[in-house]
């Protein structure tokens, strides 16, 4: 079925729709599940690229420890892994220009599956730190393709349900990429195989599908001053988010082992921790479009430092206290790049909302691409504990900040809706501009 953007069929009792119509009926009149079913390809890919990459970062901590590699140099390879993400971001567009959006889809899962093949063959921390730059700008550039193509085909009407359908399955797949860890022996070739098998077959929903493949975006411009003159809490804000998200889900499962977890405790460890952040997006979002955003930012930075404070208090009380502090974790860490988001937004213009999310996600970035060399750092030097100590370091900061500008300059009057903001590519904000300026039914 191929779906476009033409001008929607007239009911009936209005004039007679005109041949286009006709021939590229617009998806809204045949209900949400044509809707699911007609983007199911471009789904399927994500849920196994989602899988693949999502296994790909606890398993080489694991592997890494395993190996003999230095708490430091597992945290590299996170690191490594959001170099390769930005690095991605910024080149998917261009690629696509070039060579069409299914063989950009191609070429960035090559390079994520070689670098995921390599890994048995070339065992050394730089080497990995490199085949992951590979697996970071491969989730990066497919993310790209994907939402690409998404805003190309949804409409006004269908961009709610599509987008809301696009946020579970991204979840799902996320999820269902923690919980393999529990079954993947750290380490071993076959392990590394199995990722890259599901890296290679999310090539065939996606080059398979008899979707049209839609024009060429062009990319976002980069533009980090716009968001700092926006609002610099805003950027503060995704900085804390990366680094609190990345810490965690890079150096988490370095934290799981010294406390003692096994490998597939330490799976559920990194799946609570997911779904906790999932739980957490609608009570977040009535709070953040009832109260004042600044207000529930700095309110999460204060459950954010409890909370790390009752995971390492938590360490010792058992396996299900572990698991417990880590949902709770990330129920009130996830939310907050979402906060952040909304409250820039309701300072920008129309015309400023997909330079402004590509300028967010940049600072998102470089907080992630810092954060797990530094913890891990800290974790080698002064124990696990060191992890918690660092990300409430950041929340601290982020309290401060938040507080100072509140004495700066008011709330916005007129607030965009809080809405759940995917970390996936620079393109994310052509899908939301629409949902945030209210513009789906």
């Amino acid at each position: 079925m191929i779906i476009t953007n033409s001008p929607p069929a007239v009911a009936i009792g209005r004039a007679a729709p005109s041949p286009e119509a006709h021939k590229t009926p617009r998806l809204h009149i045949f209900g949400p599940m044509r809707l699911l079913i007609s983007f199911a390809a471009l789904f399927l890919s994500v849920v196994l690229l989602q899988m693949s990459s999502g296994g790909l970062g606890p398993l080489d901590a694991l592997s890494g420890l395993q190996l003999e590699f230095s708490t430091a140099q597992v945290g590299l390879l996170g690191s490594a892994h959001f170099v390769g993400f930005f690095v991605g971001c910024w080149w998917a567009p261009r690629l696509m220009g070039s060579v069409g959006h299914s063989r950009a889809f191609a070429a960035f899962t090559a390079a994520g599956a070689i670098g995921l093949l390599a890994h048995m063959l070339v065992v050394d921390p730089i080497a990995w730190a490199l085949m992951r730059v590979a697996s970071g700008a491969c989730i990066a550039g497919c993310y790209t393709v994907v939402e690409s193509w998404l805003q190309a085909k949804v409409t006004n009407e269908t961009r709610g349900r599509a987008m809301g359908a696009y946020r579970v399955v991204d979840l799902g797949g996320s999820l269902a990429a923690q919980l393999m860890i529990g079954v993947l022996e750290p380490a071993s070739y076959v392990s590394y195989n199995l990722l890259a098998l599901l890296c290679c077959a999310s090539l065939l929903p996606l080059t398979l599908t008899r979707l049209k493949q839609p024009e060429i975006p062009t990319a976002p411009r980069l533009r980090p001053a716009l968001a700092w003159r926006l609002s610099p809490l805003a950027v503060m804000g995704v900085l804390v988010a990366g680094l609190t998200g990345a810490a965690f889900r890079m150096v988490g499962p370095i934290y799981g082992q010294e406390v003692g977890l096994e490998v597939g405790q330490i799976a559920w460890f990194l799946a609570s921790f997911v779904l906790g952040g999932a739980l957490a997006q609608i009570p977040t979002g009535w709070l953040a479009d009832k109260y004042d955003r600044r207000w529930v930012l700095i309110w999460l930075s204060v459950a954010a430092i409890l909370a790390s404070a009752v995971t390492i208090g938590a360490s010792a009380q058992g396996t299900l206290s572990v698991m417990l502090s880590a949902g709770l974790f990330g129920f009130v860490t996830v939310p907050i790049y979402s906060v952040a988001t909304a409250h820039a937004h309701d300072f920008a213009g129309s015309d400023e909302r997909v330079e402004l999310s590509a300028a967010l996600l940049l600072f998102f970035a470089l907080g992630a691409i810092a954060a797990p060399l530094a913890a891990s750092s800290l974790i080698e030097a002064y124990g696990p504990r060191a992890l918690f100590l660092f990300v409430g370091a950041g929340h601290v900061a982020l309290i401060v900040f938040g507080l100072l500008r509140m004495r700066r300059r008011p709330t916005a009057t007129e607030r965009t809706p809080y809405i759940y903001a995917p970390r996936t590519s620079f393109l994310i904000g052509r899908l939301m501009k629409r949902l945030r300026e209210g513009g789906e039914d």
